[in-house]
């Protein structure tokens, strides 16, 4: 059975994507609250077992990360994710946001979209969800990194991914990173079998 690491999956009301239907999923996060299968700092994955993961899903949490700690993160990814495995990643798209804060004249506390959580404003796409960041009083949901579409396939390929897709749309990257050029070649096979 293929096995998905969810990284941060802890304060998600959202389920894991349907790609890993049938997965088994391992639940990662740093808050011990959080009810996750394994407590760790994604920052220190490389300290793990290598080669465990068909998948990792890191769905909102890379922005987390200062700058500096994004390629720890990465590094650990790619420790983990056995040879012919890839990374699916997604962060707000800090670049669409701020064409649409330009274009449609907006305040930082505007509201940009409506979510299932509520309104979510400029402000909160930028710093994290000023409302979840009260509430919990855990600064680590601020975000501390933005990412455009540039900056996020660069760093992976820094980091040593040998292939990125990207993907855009509703104010947010999604990306998918694999670890070697075989992995992706496995991928697109098995995408156009399931077809």
């Amino acid at each position: 059975m293929k096995r998905v690491l969810n990284v941060g999956c802890g304060n998600k009301t959202t389920a894991i994507s349907p790609d890993y239907k049938g997965w088994k999923e391992v639940r990662l996060d740093i808050d011990p609250k959080s009810g996750a299968d394994l407590i760790w700092d994604a920052r220190e994955l490389t300290r793990l077992d290598a080669d465990q993961y068909d998948a990792i899903y890191c769905s909102h949490n890379l922005e987390h990360f200062y700058r500096h700690d994004v390629p720890k993160v990465l590094a650990g990814f790619k420790h983990v994710l056995k040879p012919d495995g890839y990374a699916h990643i997604r962060v707000p798209d800090i670049g669409e946001v701020m064409r649409q804060f330009v274009a449609r004249r907006l305040d930082i506390e505007d509201m940009l979209y409506e979510s299932p959580a509520g309104p979510i404003a400029v402000h909160d796409v930028l710093y994290g969800l000023g409302w979840e960041i009260a509430r919990s009083g855990n600064d680590f949901y601020a975000h501390k990194t933005g990412f455009t579409v540039e900056f996020l396939v660069r760093t992976l390929h820094v980091a040593g991914f040998s292939t990125v897709m990207i993907g855009t749309g509703e104010l947010e990257i999604s990306s998918v990173a694999f670890k070697t050029a075989h992995g992706h070649a496995q991928w697109e096979a098995e995408r156009k079998e399931a077809a």
